[in-house]
């Protein structure tokens, strides 16, 4: 507790009362004197799958910086959308103690996160689950859903990014979907970490130019960017 009266430069009764409300949104957990960070815990039927713990921690601080990163250009009254993916998950995850914004996702675990943030107004798009372990929802039923929503951003998950041949991922069915997401919205971020760039996956999202900006991460080189931004793409590393 010292440490936090000491940072927050408030008193001892006030910091109570914040970390109060802190706890009640399931943003932290009070100990002892003090607090702890709470880390999602809806995983529970994957804690011990490999191949899902493999994808979770794969360049896992990038993604945390870059969805910070991204979170802080949501302006409050916006409607936004985020993709499934495990970089566009980190991003719901920094908008959880946000207000009055609202979120558009075909993401089952990005729903689940946040569900339970009363500053924040969470629709699913509906559909099937394409394939096991997948939190992606796709088909008819998401793709109608979306035709009556517009979006003032999308963050989009991509498993590759190049210049020529543009975003990319592995199934064409979630692919319609992230495209129609981007039909609806006035602008389309990319948040990628190194691992994307320069690959090409099997299912066409849409080309590079039409992506407004895109956040990744300090490791990313000058010369790998200058392609998008050659192209008009603003660039941000984190």
């Amino acid at each position: 507790m010292e440490e936090i009266l000491a940072e927050a430069g408030s008193s001892a009764p006030s910091i109570r009362r914040d970390l109060a409300r802190l706890e009640n949104r399931g943003l932290i957990r009070r100990t002892h004197g003090g607090a702890a960070l709470v880390e999602p815990l809806l995983y529970e039927p994957f804690r011990y799958d490999s191949s899902f713990l493999a994808r979770e921690q794969r360049h896992a601080a990038e993604k945390r910086r870059i969805g910070l990163a991204a979170a802080e250009l949501v302006k409050e009254g916006e409607t936004i959308g985020l993709t499934a993916g495990v970089t566009t998950t980190h991003v719901g995850r920094s908008l959880r103690h946000r207000d009055k914004i609202q979120v558009v996702t075909n993401a089952i675990n990005i729903g689940m996160e946040l569900c339970n943030q009363p500053g924040l107004r969470t629709y699913l798009t509906g559909g099937i689950i394409p394939w096991a372990w997948s939190f992606s929802l796709t088909g008819n039923a998401a793709l109608r859903f979306l035709d009556d929503v517009y979006m003032d951003k999308v963050f989009l998950s991509v498993t590759g990014l190049d210049a020529e041949r543009g975003a990319t991922t592995l199934e064409t069915e979630e692919a319609l979907v992230i495209r129609k997401m981007l039909k609806q919205a006035k602008e389309a971020i990319v948040v990628a970490d190194i691992s994307k760039f320069g690959k090409v996956s099997p299912a066409f999202i849409c080309p590079a130019n039409e992506i407004a900006m895109l956040i990744t991460s300090t490791a990313v080189s000058n010369q790998t960017l200058a392609p998008f931004e050659r192209l008009g793409i603003r660039t941000l590393r984190v």
